[in-house]
Formats: C-alpha cells, structure tokens, sequence
C-alpha cells in the first residue's frame, strides 16, 4: 500500500469512529409537559420545575429534553395533546395546571410514568389508590387549593365586612367546580353571608360576570382556582380593578400583578417538588413508590396600594396575619 493511500484510509477511520460511537449513545430522555396554563402566565412555574429536575442532574438541552404542550384554559385541547405526547414517545409525562391535565394523562396512558401537580384529591379523581402508595403509573403534589374556598371567602369577608353580598366566579368545565360550589354555598350559610354564584367558561362570560357585579352591586368578588382563570390573570385583576370590586384570588402571582388579595400555597415550590420526582422517575424510580406530596406552605398576600386604590382600611387582625404586604 502506497504512503499516501495508507494516510486516506488511516484518515477515514478516525473520521468514522466518532460517528460510529456517537450512533450506538443513547438519545437524550424526552419528558412530556402538558400543561392546562399557558407559557405566558407559567414562565415562573416552568423554571422552578427545571430547578427541581436539575437536583437530579438533568438539565434541558444537555441531557434530557423537554416537549411541552399547552392548553390556554381550553380544556378540551388536552386530550389530543397527551395522546400526542405518548405517541411521541417520552419518557416521563408531567400534567400540570390542576386536574384536567392529570386526568387526560391518566386516560392517554397507564404505562408511562406521569407526574402531577393539581389542586385537589388524587384519590377522589381517581389519580392514585392512596397518597402513601399511590400505585399505578402516576404520583405527584397537590397544592389543595380547589378545598381552601370557604378560607377565601372567610377573609374576603373580614377585609369587606360592611359586603351585604358577595360574588362567587366559578368555572363550570373545572373538574372540582361541583365540590367547589358546594362548599362555597355551604360557608356563605355558616357567616350568614348572602352569595352570588357567577359562571365562566370563555372570556365573554368573564367580562359578563363583571358585568353583573357592577348591575347587581355587588361588593366584593372570590374567584375560584381552575386553571383557566390563572391563563386569564391580568384580564381579571383589569376588570376588577375597571369595576373597582375588592376580589380574593388563588395564587400570589395576581396580587403581585396588582389583585387584592390571595389565599393559596406556593405553587412555585410544587412545581419544583414535581421536578424533583421527575428526575427520580428518569433515574429508575417507580411512581407507585412514591408518596403524593402535600403543600403545607400556605400564603396570604395583600395588595396595600391596590386597597388603598379600593378605599379599604384593611383591618389591623388581617395585615399582621398576612404573610406579605405589597405596598
């Protein structure tokens, strides 16, 4: 063999053996995000989910890949988004945004490992055989904010006592809405509270229960948790401000974007503790050994600026329980 055909074919197989090796690595794991919120209103849920996978050692890009998919609200889009997912295949499918994201990955799949993040009881819904051992292919947080109702309305009521009525917002296509508005009803009864029960689905019903509000006088507003109204945040705190009507919110994030006042737990936390079960499940672990997480943190949060706005004294019991003021 001639010098130089030596050095060709020396040449060809360094070139190969790169390409070689790199065809027999395994692909990246891809997790599957389906979320009932959208990219918009959960930017800050997304990144506390990645820190959480990152405890774990996975980090997007370099070693696991992420596939998300979102609904905005519209519930009805969820099914056809995780039977896409699991055609995909991935590796793990996390549903995020309450309920109607854990149940259609429930119904796509009963083989890959799902996780959840929701507001209720996964066993009532069906999600998992118990908290402790949650058998089958799913586990994950539950931040029990769709059961913290009466708790909401019990504080609107103490900021807004003079409130001879108070509007209930409720969405109807939420899987929860049933227990929901019996527990609302149930604790307007127990304050000897007269209520009225407003529903939305669309974003016209929304701007129609406002109006109502402001027709029927009345005082003070509750909006209950369902993931379409976390996507219509900024429309909500708008109209509420518009109508000038003291409303009760969920989540932190719609006193921080200029709401009232809120009552939940930290949801940004959960979606790191969902990052973190992400991340076992991609190492091996079985979902059905893993204990369905409690949220234990519960925040309330008043807007001073936004009350003052209202013309609010917010009594001095509320502000020294509060957890933060924003001024």
């Amino acid at each position: 063999m001639r010098r130089r055909e030596f050095i060709n074919v020396l040449g060809g197989a360094v070139i190969a053996w790169p390409l070689a090796a790199r065809a027999q690595q395994p692909a990246m794991p891809v997790i599957g995000f389906l979320s009932a919120r959208s990219p918009a209103d959960a930017e800050h849920l997304l990144a506390a989910f990645r820190k959480g996978l990152g405890k774990s050692g996975f980090i997007e890009g370099q070693n696991v890949t992420i596939e998300s998919r979102w609904a905005v609200g519209q519930y009805d889009r969820l099914s056809a988004m995780a039977q896409e997912l699991v055609r995909r295949p991935v590796a793990v499918l996390v549903a995020t945004g309450g309920e109607p994201a854990a149940l259609e990955a429930k119904a796509a799949t009963s083989t890959i490992p799902i996780i959840f993040t929701i507001g209720g009881d996964p066993v009532s819904e069906g999600l998992a055989a118990s908290f402790r051992r949650p058998g089958g292919n799913s586990t994950g947080i539950t931040f029990l904010t769709t059961h913290l109702e009466p708790k909401r309305l019990s504080l609107l009521h103490q900021l807004v006592p003079h409130a001879a009525t108070i509007g209930s917002l409720l969405n109807p296509s939420f899987p929860g809405f049933a227990s929901q508005l019996r527990e609302v009803q149930d604790a307007a009864r127990l304050i000897d509270l007269q209520i009225t029960i407003l529903r939305a689905t669309t974003d016209d019903e929304i701007e129609a229960a406002f109006e109502t509000i402001a027709r029927q006088r009345i005082a003070a507003l509750s909006v209950a948790a369902a993931p379409f109204f976390d996507t219509r945040r900024d429309k909500l705190v708008a109209l509420a401000a518009r109508y000038a009507v003291p409303a009760m919110y969920q989540f932190r994030e719609f006193v921080e974007a200029g709401g009232l006042v809120s009552y939940g737990t930290n949801v940004a936390d959960g979606y790191r503790l969902a990052g973190i079960y992400t991340g076992q499940v991609l190492k091996g672990a079985n979902p059905a050994d893993l204990p369905i997480i409690e949220a234990t943190k519960f925040e309330f949060v008043i807007n001073m600026k936004t009350a003052k706005t209202l013309g609010l004294d917010v009594p001095l019991g509320l502000s020294a329980a509060a957890d933060e003021l924003i001024e």
